[in-house]
Parts: structure tokens; sequence; C-alpha cells
């Protein structure tokens, strides 16, 4: 599917290669680190981390023995330090690892006059607020095949470092290193073919994690506001296409884009994963609650479909 411009100066050369792109995000940054922050801290209030006890190999917490629980549950070497008996908890395994990924390929540098940002600086700005957030709430979050979880407060920096040294422009992220009760949140316009999309969530979902989708999308990539001559470009491989009166290709192009949404909603759906549609005119803070909704009943685990 093809990105959207009537102006070929609204496209970013990248001049200079990797080391080009990767000075781009550097300079970028500093000032999404900041705003990741306190957009971060407008939903945090009131989200708490999901470790609680259960069954899981982590030391949780000691609490009182109650009255009625089997004998074999207390621990009696916590329990010889003073009159009390005390049960020894685990932590609940529910939610290992969050695992987030923000797609940097060139579709994702278009930004149209509607759009307060590009899709890629959208992407990368909730990506690092979700960062902050749940490390704010406990959790581990690790940068999908780049880096180790990370639980200290300055995952977001590590990540965000971690960017500009590896400068990666892959769509979707390797799945390797992705366990059972971990969770995937990926940030992307999602042009690709859906059947590259519905491959790697098959791989993902097999390793019995659970995922959610947050399709990023230009004001203008879906109403598809151009007359007359135009000139169209494909940022992936810098195909162009010139349209005499581009007005006559809105229904079409609408009908086709409209399908392409209710495939990757389908395949969700299948997966047992949220989606999420987000304009980059809209403010960053709406996909963050509902992400940070649809994590919070994220323990549970349960497919509702499809694997």
């Amino acid at each position: 599917m093809l990105s959207s411009r009537t102006d070929p100066q609204d496209r970013q050369e990248n001049i200079f290669g990797l080391t080009g792109e990767a000075q781009s995000l550097a300079d970028t940054l500093p000032e999404l680190l900041v705003e990741a922050r306190r957009i971060a801290a407008n939903v945090t209030a009131g989200w708490h981390g999901r470790r609680r006890a259960g069954p899981g190999e982590t030391f949780w917490q000691f609490r009182p023995f109650l009255s009625g629980e089997a004998a074999q549950q207390v621990d009696w070497r916590r329990s010889a330090r003073d009159d009390n008996l005390y049960v020894r908890e685990r932590e609940w395994e529910a939610a290992q690892t969050i695992w987030v990924w923000a797609d940097l390929s060139a579709s994702m540098r278009f930004q149209s006059k509607q759009a307060s940002a590009s899709k890629r600086d959208r992407a990368l700005l909730l990506m690092l607020a979700l960062t902050y957030a749940l490390n704010e709430a406990g959790e581990r979050v690790g940068l999908a095949g780049l880096t180790r979880p990370l639980a200290s407060r300055n995952a977001m920096q590590t990540i965000a470092e971690t960017l500009v040294h590896e400068n990666p422009e892959a769509t979707l992220p390797n799945p390797d290193g992705i366990r059972r009760f971990s969770e995937v949140v990926l940030f992307s316009d999602l042009l690709d073919p859906p059947e590259k999309l519905e491959e790697w969530m098959a791989t993902v979902a097999s390793t019995g994690a659970k995922g959610h989708l947050v399709q990023l999308l230009d004001p203008i990539e879906e109403t598809f506001p151009f007359t007359g001559p135009t000139q169209f470009e494909d940022p992936e491989n810098g195909e162009q296409l010139k349209a005499g009166r581009a007005q006559t290709w809105q229904q079409e192009y609408l009908h086709r884009l409209a399908a392409h949404k209710d495939q990757i909603s389908a395949l969700s759906r299948k997966f047992g994963w949220s989606y999420t549609l987000h304009h980059t005119d809209r403010p960053a803070v709406e996909p963050l609650m509902l992400l940070h909704s649809r994590l919070a009943d994220a323990p549970e685990h349960k497919m509702r479909g499809g694997l």
C-alpha cells in the first residue's frame, strides 16, 4: 500500500544511509524522552503492577499463617525468628516480561500537515512512555530481539540508546526470546501485507505469549484528500505513481484501506490479541490509556481463539 505524498520535499531523504537515520534518531529522542515521561505521568496514576501471589518460582513475600491452612505451607525457618508462623508466597509469573517494538521503517517517516508528528516519532513516543509507565509499576520491559528484560527505572533511556546504536528498520521484531507469560506491544502503521503479519503473530502465539497491536495512521491516509494531478511515492522502494485526477481514486483507495484494517482486526481476534487504531493528529495519551486497561486485564492470559 502506498503512502501518499504530494510534495517531494516532504520525504526525509536518508542520504547518509544508516548513519544518517541513526543521527536523526539521536536528534529526536531527547525531546521524546521528556515528552514520554510527561505523558506516562498521566496514565500511571492508579496503574499498579500485576505482581501478586500465585504459582511461580520467584519469592515475593512472607505473610502470616492463617488458621485452617495446611501445616506444610509454613516456612519454619522464617517462623523461628519470632513467635508467629509465616507462609512463603511466590510471585505469580503471569506477566514476566513485556516486549515492546516501534516500527522505524521508511513508511513510518511520513507526516502530513494535519498531523502533529510523524508516524515514526509517535510510535517512539508511545513505546517510550509505555516503557516508563510499566517500569514505574514494577514491570519488566525489553526491546524485542535487542535487549534483555529491564526492571530498572532507566529502562526507557536504555531502550532509546539501543535504538540509536542498533538503528533497527525491521517492521516486525525478532520473536526469539519471547516466551510464555510474555506480552508483546507493537507500534506500527501495519501497512505490510497481512500475510507477513499473520506469520509473525503465529510464531509469537505459538510460544504462549500474548500481543497488542497499535496501528498508527496519518489522518490523510484515512481520508485521501487529493485532487487533480498528484504524484504518489512508495517510501519503501521509491516507486512513483502519477494520477491525472486523484479524486477518482478516492473510493477505491478507501475501500482497500478499510479491507486491510478489517484483516488486521480479524487476525487480532484469531490470536486473541488486542488491536488499537490511532491517528497521529490525536493526543498520544489516548492509546496509552487503552493499553493500560488491556494490560491490566492480561494476567489471565486466556486465548480467546485461534491457536
